[in-house]
């Protein structure tokens, strides 16, 4: 266990112990302990199982997927079997024709080098068994429309079918849309929008390039959600929640066209994953490394 981040757990545990009752203010929920836990990316709430969150890991990890407690105990890993981990990062639960799923994102490519990625849709499971495994009910392969890019933001908009995926490295950054059950084949992601990002602050008189290359890094988006009632789209980057509102009669590519209400981010390493919680009341996140802690992000207007 590494110095600094065992002291960091040690200040938030005493500040998840400490925390008040303000509904409005962020707080600690818990905190990751389990050493195998430390590069979570994605992050979804589990639609079975009460007080359970599923979480994967960066790639280079095993194929499996975590069932962890708000206050960060592990319940349970399972193993998706025929399936390989090569850059895993986000997870977007859902329910289609009264069954609960979990899509898995292989979307990252930090070297902008991969050709094809995938989606792979699994059942959630009927019951917590640690060492089970999963079989992916579907896989979805794609590939961007001009080029490759990273992609670190993943969520499924159930009600229309559709996956939406925002990408990380550009500015503004894309919201893409693919079918959720495509036919056989390679399919290309549509670019339906781009980001509205929040206003930018200005930068002081004595802004250094470092500043400046700091600034656009703490932009960059690394996990996304769609909210319970499918009325909000929440992106997470690196020093920031962005909460994006859909009014009834617009679509997402018309939503995401106005500036965000947006949330500074409590201390969190990497940030890196998001997942609204069951109420639609806020939000949980959490970065990678061990031990990490998980955040409760308050999303009422």
């Amino acid at each position: 266990m590494r110095l600094l981040p065992a002291l960091s757990a040690f200040a938030l545990t005493c500040m998840l112990a400490a925390c008040g009752g303000d509904a409005k203010q962020p707080r600690l929920s818990g905190v990751l302990l389990d050493g195998t836990l430390d590069e979570t990316s994605g992050l979804a709430a589990s639609g079975r199982f009460k007080d359970t969150f599923w979480l994967l890991q960066d790639g280079g990890n095993p194929a499996q997927l975590h069932a962890v407690s708000r206050r960060g105990t592990r319940k349970a890993t399972v193993t998706i079997s025929g399936v390989h981990n090569t850059d895993w990062e986000d997870l977007a639960a859902f329910a289609w024709e009264g069954k609960r799923y979990l899509l898995i994102a292989d979307t990252g490519d930090n070297g902008g080098l991969r050709r094809s990625l995938q989606l792979h849709v699994v059942p959630e499971p009927d019951r917590l068994v640690d060492g089970a495994t999963l079989k992916p009910a579907w896989s979805i392969a794609f590939k961007w429309p001009d080029g490759p890019r990273d992609c670190e933001a993943v969520t499924v908009d159930a009600a229309t079918g559709t996956v939406l995926l925002v990408s990380k490295k550009r500015n503004p950054p894309e919201l893409f849309a693919l079918p959720l059950r495509p036919g056989r084949g390679l399919v290309v992601a549509r670019r339906i929008a781009l980001l509205t990002p929040p206003p930018a602050a200005p930068d002081g008189p004595k802004a250094t390039d470092a500043d400046k290359r700091r600034t656009a890094l703490g932009r960059q988006v690394t996990a996304a959600d769609l909210s319970p009632d499918d009325r909000t789209l929440a992106i997470l980057t690196y020093d920031r929640l962005w909460l994006y509102p859909r009014a009834a009669h617009q679509s997402w590519a018309q939503a995401v066209g106005h500036a965000p209400r947006t949330e500074p981010l409590p201390w969190l390493h990497q940030a890196e994953a998001l997942a609204w919680m069951p109420d639609g009341k806020g939000l949980l996140a959490t970065g990678e490394f061990s031990p990490a802690p998980l955040v409760y992000l308050p999303a009422d207007p």
